[in-house]
């Protein structure tokens, strides 16, 4: 049955050659009806893109995808860092590209990583949505998760305990007498921001007696700048914060810094945390307390796991959860 071919594909779709090789390409040109009735007939009728040409090859490209928001990001620089260096060690390349957080260029690229014949992928991205899952399900090649959060576990994936470490920061900050608690956030539009670190945060005051209030959460895209800003809107506040949780460094070292032009000390006036533990958390002063996620390991576990998946050995948890700490330093007292 498997010698179905892009004939096949298209009879069955109604539609030209040309459009099931645009399809399965991930050209973006296609109406999205269009592709949604090629990629149906591929699976009614099990169509595997380049099957022949991987008959002839006979061999494994030995390339992996790696798909990230934005290799700008100290964060995620970090992360390709931990998947490159054991993706050397096990012989394979690496191709690198951007998304930009866009979920048609993620699953654009997806499609061409898979026309390009890679024997895994390993994916980073804010969103995990049920198209993203249906896409993964999709791939003939196994596909990994990197500090990437989906919600419905399906998708082997590498990460820590978000909510938790929120969780344990906020409790670092009550047992220091801080009952005026922010928090700057990521998008909320993001599963981890909403569903982990702000339930995290939640949970935490709601178990120290303190309630919940909405102005003192402030939400950031991740950047400096908008730690700043989120930092003057706290602090226009006629109740102002007296200790700040950033969800991520170089949102924190918008904080502190938009704090220290303002006059406000850190940490006699202001104590602040932030998230990842990347090497700004050591090139700001006071030097920041952050929460360490092994963002290298990350990385690296999760390209261990993909070769484990590539190779079809036996793989006992597909969901990995790796331990974070508080590593305090100077922005606390």
């Amino acid at each position: 049955m498997n010698n179905v071919t892009i004939y096949d594909v298209a009879r069955e779709a109604n539609v030209s050659m040309a459009t099931v090789s645009r399809v399965v390409n991930g050209n973006p040109n296609v109406k999205p009806t269009t592709r949604k009735k090629v990629l149906e007939a591929i699976d009614r009728l099990g169509y595997r893109p380049n099957a022949v040409a991987r008959g002839l090859a006979s061999k494994k490209t030995t390339t992996v995808g790696v798909i990230i928001p934005d290799i700008s990001s100290i964060f995620y620089s970090e992360l390709a860092r931990g998947i490159e260096d054991i993706a050397t060690m096990y012989k394979y390349n690496i191709i690198l590209s951007n998304s930009d957080q866009n979920t048609d260029k993620e699953l654009h690229l997806l499609n061409t990583m898979l026309g390009k014949q890679v024997d895994g992928i390993v994916f980073m991205g804010g969103n995990i949505t049920d198209v993203h899952v249906e896409e993964f399900k999709r791939s003939p090649v196994p596909i990994v998760l990197a500090a990437s959060v989906e919600e419905q576990a399906q998708t082997p994936s590498v990460n820590i305990n978000y909510e938790q470490a929120i969780y344990d920061s906020v409790q670092l900050l009550v047992e220091k007498g801080h009952k005026r608690i922010a928090f700057v956030s990521g998008p909320m539009s993001e599963p981890i921001n909403s569903m982990r670190k702000l339930a995290g945060y939640k949970r935490a005051l709601e178990e120290a007696g303190i309630v919940f209030d909405e102005a003192l959460v402030a939400e950031g895209d991740y950047s400096y700048d908008s730690g700043i800003e989120a930092l003057a809107n706290l602090l226009d506040q006629s109740d102002k914060p007296t200790a700040v949780i950033a969800a991520t460094d170089e949102m924190a070292l918008g904080v502190i810094h938009g704090a220290q032009d303002r006059g406000v000390s850190i940490p006699e006036d202001l104590e602040v945390i932030g998230f990842d533990n990347t090497r700004l958390s050591l090139m700001v002063r006071p030097q920041l307390t952050t929460v360490v996620q092994p963002t290298y390991d990350i990385g690296a576990v999760a390209m261990r796991l993909l070769t484990k998946l590539m190779n079809k050995e036996q793989v006992e948890d597909q969901i990995v959860e790796l331990p974070h700490r508080i590593e305090e330093r100077q922005s606390t007292k």
